[in-house]
């Protein structure tokens, strides 16, 4: 293949899981990388010579960074990793007249008030909502709350504080450790307004669901609907089975894709991965979430396009120019389990792991978590153990495969 000499650069935080993924792409396509971080260290281990330090958390000061950085080494494409990237991706790119979302679309789907506001106006299924300073004494709103109720912090992800009450007596308490949660040192570090105020809205029932895609030129392609086996209803959301392609029928997974296509559009989004979490009841679909980023953690493994093309390759390709529009998903049911942590503590042993990895379908177990670490559950935790990847002949020989892998491994937690 002819080496493609294109400048992308690659926005990075520390924490991502991903960052091979998207360097190994980008060498698969002949791109020249340079890398955004926000850790020196971290940008010398992954591209020598060619990062630079940038904080996330000051996209209007980083864009300054990354424009002076252009003007002497032009910069074709930008691709963001996970949330805390996506507005400076948009910035970055509306100061290069780079495509990509508006800034504004971005920084709707940074805030789930906003994001709630926005879908509601246009007319698209939402609960009731409403925003609550987290100074504000719970009983001050007990007679405006419907029960059950989900309360959210606005812009933490991976469910990290979510919580369901069925009562007041809950709501006080998973109010309190909402508060909890947004005062501890790797939240406070962010400096983030929005760390003042909880999202409380109607609980949405139904089997739940997510939606993997890519905008081009503001029409939706789908990637990937991803059935969740296991039942959602709080009161945390410790998500756990991704599996795909959906056993939901076709005109309920055409629901998804339209709800989720006009979601992105009444918020402005256009350009590049979109991951979404929709509900489906009798109702129909309901956006739970909708990200202008892709699948997080390493969930992205399930994946493979064409002749073995990645989900990273795949988002290149689409920042540089390269078509992507004829690009299928493999045909193979695949999934992933999320492995969730049973308690805190410290991790001391994982035993079971060559049991695990003999179980049919399992094509490989991953934990994210050195031993010897502290652990931390939902809602205060904000990652998994680690991921387990199946690939079978059916949906259903997958979920079997997941969960039988997962039963034999045990984790040795102490303190």
């Amino acid at each position: 293949m002819k080496k493609n000499k294109k400048r992308l650069l690659l926005l990075l935080p520390t924490k991502t899981y991903r960052a091979e993924a998207f360097l190994s792409a980008a060498s698969q396509l002949g791109v020249t990388v340079v890398v955004g971080s926000d850790q020196l260290q971290t940008l010398s281990e992954l591209s020598p010579r060619k990062s630079f330090v940038i904080d996330f958390s000051r996209p209007e000061e980083a864009t300054k960074t990354i424009v002076a950085f252009a003007q002497t080494h032009p910069i074709d494409a930008i691709v963001g990793v996970d949330d805390d990237t996506t507005v400076l991706v948009s910035m970055a790119a509306q100061a290069l007249s780079l495509p990509y979302n508006s800034v504004e679309s971005a920084r709707i789907t940074r805030n789930k008030y906003q994001m709630r506001k926005v879908l509601a106006a246009a007319g698209i299924p939402s609960p009731r909502f409403e925003p609550v300073s987290i100074n504000t004494n719970p009983a001050r709103v007990a007679s405006r709350i419907n029960f059950p109720c989900v309360l959210k912090p606005l812009s933490l992800s991976a469910s990290r504080g979510v919580i369901r009450a069925n009562d007041f007596k809950e709501f006080r308490q998973a109010f309190r450790t909402i508060v909890s949660i947004l005062d501890l040192p790797d939240v406070r570090a962010r400096n983030d307004p929005r760390t003042q105020q909880i999202l409380v809205e109607d609980f949405i029932p139904g089997v739940e669901v997510a939606l993997e895609g890519i905008l081009i030129r503001g029409q939706l392609k789908v990637l990937a609907i991803f059935d969740k086996p296991d039942p959602l209803d709080g009161p945390f959301f410790e998500e756990t089975l991704y599996i795909t392609p959906s056993r939901l029928p076709v005109e309920i997974q055409e629901d998804i894709i339209s709800c989720t296509s006009q979601a992105a559009e009444a918020i402005g989004l256009r350009e590049g991965p979109v991951h979404a979490e929709l509900r489906i009841n009798n109702h129909g679909a309901w956006i739970i979430e909708i990200a202008a980023r892709s699948i997080g953690g390493l969930c992205a493994r399930t994946l493979r396009f064409g002749t073995g093309i990645s989900l990273e390759e795949l988002i290149i390709r689409h920042a540089i120019g390269m078509d992507v529009e004829s690009l299928q998903r493999e045909q193979q049911p695949a999934g992933v389990m999320m492995i969730p942590i049973p308690r805190a503590g410290i991790l001391r042993q994982i035993k079971g792991k060559t049991d695990a990895n003999q179980v049919a379908g399992v094509k490989e177990i991953t934990i994210s978590i050195p031993i010897g670490r502290e652990v931390l559950p939902l809602p205060e935790g904000a990652r998994y153990l680690g991921f387990i990847f199946a690939r079978c002949s059916t949906p259903e020989q997958v979920e079997i495969a997941l969960r039988e892998a997962y039963r034999r491994l045990e984790f040795v937690i102490t303190g």
